[in-house]
C-alpha cells in the first residue's frame, strides 16, 4: 500500500471538536517522517488554526497477529478493536481499554490508561523505522514516553484470563466522565494529589470562557460546550495552572498535547 494525502476537518475530527481544515499524510510504509507529527485519531490534542505537518498511519498498520505467547498489533489498530480481540480470545490485562479512545499508537506514545493500569505494563517492545526496541530499552513514567520516532507496531505480552468483572469496573469509571466534547485529561496528575481536586479547589470547576469550560461532572475535563475555540481552551489552560501555582506552589503538566 502507497502513502496518500487526505483532508481532515478538525473540528469535527477532534474529540474536543476544534481545529483547521487541512491536507493530512496517510502514511503505509515506514520510513523518515521527520517532517511530520503523527496524530492519530486525535482524542487528546488540541489544534491551533496555524498550518501542520500531520500525517497518520494508515491501514497497513490496522492489524492484530497471534504468535506463541506475543500479539503484534498494528498501531492504526482503535483500542476498541483490541478489546474486541482480547475478550474474544480470553487474553488477560488489557480490560483498562474499555472506552478508552484512540489507536495504539497514541495510546503507546503517551503510555496512556487508567490509574495504576497503564499499556507499557504489559508490553513487550515496539517498533519504530529502527526495528523492534525492548520495553526495558525505552524510557517511560506515568502519563510519559521518550520515544522520538513514530511507532508503527506494539508487541503485548500474552496471559490468559480476561477478566469480565474488570472490565465492568472500567466501563463504570468511564461513565463517571464527560460525555461533551473533550481531549480526556486535560492535565496530568501531580504526584500524590489529583488535578481535578486541585482545579476544583481554584474554583474553577464549571469555569466557562465563552463556549469552553472545565466540566461540572469533573473538573480535570476541558470541555467544548458548542463552538469552542482554541484560544477559549488556553486560555482555561493557563488559567487553571497560574491559579494552582499561586495557591498550591503546583505546577499542572497538560496531559494534552497543544499545537
Amino acid at each position: 500500500m502507497e502513502n496518500f494525502t487526505k483532508t481532515i476537518d478538525f473540528s469535527r475530527y477532534s474529540s474536543i471538536h476544534i481545529g483547521p481544515t487541512q491536507e493530512v499524510l496517510v502514511i503505509n510504509e515506514i520510513g523518515d517522517y521527520s517532517q511530520h507529527q503523527i496524530i492519530g485519531r486525535a482524542n487528546n490534542l488540541l489544534i491551533s488554526s496555524k498550518p501542520h505537518n500531520f500525517a497518520v498511519l494508515g491501514d497497513a498498520f490496522d492489524y492484530i497477529k497471534q504468535e506463541n505467547d506475543k500479539l503484534y498489533v498494528g498501531c492504526a489498530t482503535s483500542s476498541g478493536k483490541l478489546l474486541t480481540y482480547t475478550k474474544k480470545h480470553d487474553i488477560a490485562h488489557l480490560e483498562f481499554l474499555a472506552k478508552l479512545p484512540g489507536n495504539l499508537g497514541g495510546l503507546v506514545k503517551m503510555n496512556a490508561g487508567l490509574k495504576s493500569f497503564e499499556v507499557f505494563n504489559y508490553i513487550h517492545s515496539i517498533k519504530t523505522k529502527e526495528g523492534y526496541i525492548k520495553k526495558e530499552d525505552i524510557e517511560y513514567s506515568y502519563r510519559h514516553t521518550k520515544i522520538e520516532s513514530i511507532v508503527y507496531e506494539v508487541v503485548f505480552n500474552i496471559e490468559k484470563g480476561f477478566s469480565k468483572q474488570r472490565l465492568d469496573e472500567f466501563i463504570k469509571m468511564r461513565d463517571n466522565q464527560p460525555h461533551t466534547p473533550s481531549a480526556g485529561s486535560c492535565f496530568k496528575n501531580p504526584q500524590g494529589d489529583f488535578a481535578g481536586r486541585l482545579i476544583e479547589a481554584v474554583g474553577l470547576k464549571g469555569f466557562e470562557k465563552g463556549d469552553m469550560s472545565f466540566s461540572n461532572q469533573h473538573a480535570n475535563f476541558l470541555v467544548n460546550n458548542g463552538k469552542g475555540t482554541f484560544e477559549e481552551a488556553l486560555f482555561l489552560i493557563q488559567l487553571a495552572q497560574q491559579r494552582v501555582k499561586e495557591q498550591f506552589d503546583i505546577e499542572l503538566e497538560t496531559e494534552i498535547t497543544i499545537f
